[in-house]
């Protein structure tokens, strides 16, 4: 039961910092909304304007891809701690009832847990 603790806790480090990650991206992506926004107010006219609203509006593109993308590494790794946390009651449960013909859903809740760790590692 201790590996599917240290995993939860290694899930929940993950998810802090996924988080963390997204919050920042959250707020360049509001301060770069602002930024358009008074360049919009100023009524100016020119290639140099119409340069940084460009510039503004390829970045707010690259910043909403990589959102999306940390929104759903944190739903992978949601998964996983709910897998782990599967594991950790199935392993109880298991040792509760000394039933041999429930050995293998601790394993496979196991699996899916780090199947889905892994996943949301590589994103």
């Amino acid at each position: 039961m201790i590996t599917p603790a240290v995993l939860i806790s290694a899930c929940g480090s993950m998810i802090l910092s996924t988080s963390t990650r997204l919050g920042r991206v959250v707020d360049r992506v509001r301060t770069l909304s602002e930024r358009l926004e008074e360049i919009s107010d100023r009524k100016q006219s020119g290639d140099l304007v119409k340069e940084r609203q460009a510039a503004i509006y390829e970045q707010l593109d690259k910043f909403t891809s990589r959102a999306r993308l940390l929104q759903r590494c944190m739903v992978t790794f949601y998964l996983s701690l709910g897998a782990f946390v599967a594991t950790s009651v199935a392993i109880g449960v298991v040792a509760i009832s000394s039933s041999l013909r429930y050995t293998l859903v601790p394993v496979v809740c196991g699996l899916i847990g780090a199947l889905f760790l892994f996943t949301a590692a590589c994103c």
